[in-house]
């Protein structure tokens, strides 16, 4: 019928960027799994994958009784030794039996929620994302950002970490739904750390199209961590000096991290251009990013000409 997922986005507490050999420690959650890294065109780490068991009702845009049973997957990962994500989805579909089976027969099926019962995609994808849906499930409905959530969260936990995040900045939730059909997607912002995405691919699912959630919930994260850091800065209402020292952690940790599309496959890769068109993404990245190395220039070239005043008297 449909995959529905959830990406928590948020700054790995530790001072600093942490090595790939650390990050294999952080993420290595499960005993005997590997955790897989790509280094080009960044450093990448991805956990292995988690199961967790759901029998619960799923979220409607009617409010009807709709029940699934099955698992989500789940797992974690870290970009640039500074981005941790939570990531969790499922592929809803009919159940063929329309009753409660086994444990054995759902876990044979990892990632797949079975429906009990008539349900339309419709009405579950408009449940799961659309602006009459309540801002998180309840506690009776299947919660995709629970799960995720407490996955960050153990990593986050890691005694490897020394919790001392350079600046602090909220997570930020993306919840997904793809489904087969005309290409199309729609980008929805909510609250200030709630967004929505409604995409429609060609072919059959496969992981690749959460790669896409998750690299989007990675550049998202970014540009509005860097919009904060600078709404802080007061530039304009600060001396230069204040403002850029409060500009410092942007330069530090985020501005190299911004590269929209470098882990997502050649097929998917339209679905980001047309995200690029409206919103504009890195249109607004790159302005901020100008912004940024305006105040640097412009406080070097102020602290210069004052060393220079101070040379001729």
């Amino acid at each position: 019928m449909l995959v529905m997922g959830e990406v928590h986005t948020g700054l790995l507490q530790n001072s600093g960027e942490i090595s790939e050999s650390t990050c294999r420690q952080v993420l290595g959650l499960m005993a005997g799994e590997t955790v897989r890294v790509s280094r080009r065109p960044i450093v990448h780490a991805l956990s292995p994958e988690r199961l967790t068991g759901v029998d619960c009702a799923l979220p409607t845009a009617s409010r009807s009784r709709v029940r699934g049973v099955g698992t989500v997957v789940s797992r974690c990962a870290v970009t640039g030794g500074r981005v941790a994500q939570g990531s969790s989805y499922v592929r809803v579909v009919r159940s063929d039996a329309d009753r409660r089976l086994p444990w054995s027969h759902y876990l044979a099926r990892p990632g797949v929620v079975e429906v009990l019962g008539k349900a339309k995609a419709a009405d579950l994808a408009e449940g799961f994302t659309g602006d009459s849906a309540p801002g998180r499930p309840d506690g009776a409905c299947l919660d995709l950002g629970a799960v995720s959530g407490r996955f960050l969260d153990l990593v986050q936990q890691s005694t490897l970490l020394d919790r001392r995040a350079p600046f602090k900045i909220p997570r930020t939730s993306l919840r997904w739904v793809a489904e087969t059909g005309e290409p199309s997607i729609r980008f929805t912002l909510h609250a200030e750390q709630e967004r929505t995405l409604r995409l429609t691919h060609p072919g059959p699912f496969t992981t690749a199209v959460v790669d896409l959630c998750e690299d989007l919930a990675t550049h998202d994260w970014l540009l509005t961590s860097l919009l904060v850091i600078v709404e802080r800065a007061r530039i304009g209402g600060t001396p230069g000096a204040q403002a850029v020292a409060r500009l410092a952690p942007a330069i530090d940790h985020l501005m190299h991290l911004w590269m929209p599309a470098a882990r997502v496959e050649e097929w998917l890769t339209p679905f980001w251009e047309s995200l690029e068109r409206r919103p504009g993404f890195t249109r607004q990245w790159r302005s901020l990013v100008d912004r940024v190395r305006d105040q640097v220039a412009m406080n070097t070239l102020a602290l210069l000409n004052a060393t220079a005043d101070a040379g001729r008297r």
